[in-house]
């Protein structure tokens, strides 16, 4: 995994693991109530795997919490677009 996106599964690890321990859930208790594999919510709360989003919409809900907690501590920063252009010299054919 690049190591920009194991930072960002870790960190969504995290924020998961912190949210299921909150709601008193289990693991596998999470997995029944999102309709995963029991592997599958150690495997992300651990980083290993990064969530699809049908996978964010089903946790979320099984938590009774919104999936921006998901992210929280995490921001996308977009590069900004340089619009190209023709540059014309006087040097040119006529």
């Amino acid at each position: 995994m690049a190591p920009v996106r194991s930072e960002f599964a870790k960190r969504f690890g995290a924020n998961l693991s912190r949210a299921r321990r909150e709601a008193g859930v289990s693991q596998e208790e999470l997995s029944h109530r999102a309709s995963l594999h029991r592997t599958a919510v150690g495997q992300l709360e651990r980083g290993e795997r990064v969530a699809r989003a049908e996978t964010l919409f089903k946790l979320a809900c099984a938590l009774s919490v919104s999936v921006e907690l998901f992210f929280e501590g995490m921001a996308w920063e977009a590069p900004s677009l340089a619009v190209g252009r023709f540059e014309f010299s006087d040097s040119g054919p006529k």
